[in-house]
């Protein structure tokens, strides 16, 4: 039986910041911290750093009564859960890190290793926005483009680690280069960075993202040019993905959700006009902000003491 004190250190690696706490067994943030990632210094200096602020972690929680009883930590790039190990993250510098082992071997605890947004969408399913539904696929709308598929409140990693790639649905085939090598992925037209980008070939103005939302919605026609072709190439992508994956609960998160109803309105309209055999998902904002993947690396972290 889970004692009240038993609480998951939890870390979630971004590509600048860990947003880390203590995460207990009813899925609350008992306690919160950020480090910087200090990735400039290379994919070794991010693991110690990892194991430091984990270390850390574990013994805050002791210093105020709690129990550590596993940890769990969320990265991003390609990750094997089942080896728990970080195969590839360029913005990190991880190559075939075994990241779950290490943490495990610094702390004396069971550990998990999770991708980020698979760590987000398990939260968001579980936790929040998703939280009721069986079948739920989180879509995080920021820098890049990725989604979770989760099912009774587990993501699936796919057979590679690689699952949930909706950012690279090539949705205009003459459209943009995308990192990946492709053109017109989805990432490379919708994403919070092509909105951006957009703007400045239209209005030749630099914005960020936000700002051509807010000049969208206060009628600029330029911005509001860039944000339909925004919002129709999501429509067609997440078409696409309620094809795929038929959940009944789309939760849009991210950095572009922060518009709300300006892009949840016309996005759930979008797709709406686009079905045809599928079932119309519910579209619903997330819930739990920045805080989705530390409390999904909790969650990993708790399922594996269940486990045992």
């Amino acid at each position: 039986m889970t004692r009240p004190a038993e609480v998951v250190v939890a870390l979630d690696v971004g590509g600048t910041v860990m947003k880390c706490g203590l995460v207990s067994a009813a899925g609350e943030l008992r306690h919160a911290e950020r480090h910087p990632t200090n990735a400039a210094a290379g994919g070794e200096a991010v693991v110690r750093t990892i194991l430091d602020v984990a270390a850390g972690l574990a013994a805050t929680a002791r210093a105020d009564g709690l129990t550590p009883v596993a940890a769990g930590v969320a990265v991003p790039g390609v990750v094997d859960e089942e080896q728990g190990v970080a195969v590839w993250a360029a913005n990190v510098g991880f190559r075939d890190v075994p990241l779950r082992d290490l943490v495990a071997d610094r702390l004396g605890l069971p550990a998990a290793l999770g991708h980020d947004v698979r760590a987000g969408g398990v939260a968001e399913a579980r936790l929040g926005a998703g939280a009721g539904s069986r079948h739920v696929l989180f879509v995080a709308i920021g820098t890049g483009i990725a989604a979770a598929h989760v099912v009774d409140g587990r993501a699936f990693a796919g057979a590679h680690g690689a699952a949930g790639e909706v950012g690279h649905i090539m949705v205009r085939p003459e459209g943009p280069p995308c990192g990946c090598g492709a053109r017109g992925c989805l990432e490379a037209v919708a994403s919070a960075s092509a909105l951006a980008r957009r703007y400045k070939e239209l209005a030749g103005v630099p914005l960020s993202a936000a700002e051509v939302a807010a000049a969208a919605a206060g009628g600029d026609p330029i911005a509001a040019r860039a944000w339909s072709e925004v919002v129709d190439a999501l429509a067609d992508g997440l078409t696409i993905a309620q094809t795929l994956f038929d959940p009944a609960v789309v939760v849009v998160g991210g950095g572009l959700a922060e518009a709300g109803e300006q892009l949840l309105a016309p996005l759930a309209a979008g797709v709406r006009a686009r079905l045809t055999f599928q079932r119309e998902p519910a579209l619903v904002r997330a819930a739990l902000g920045d805080a989705a993947g530390c409390l999904g690396a909790g969650l990993l972290g708790r399922d594996v003491v269940e486990a045992t």
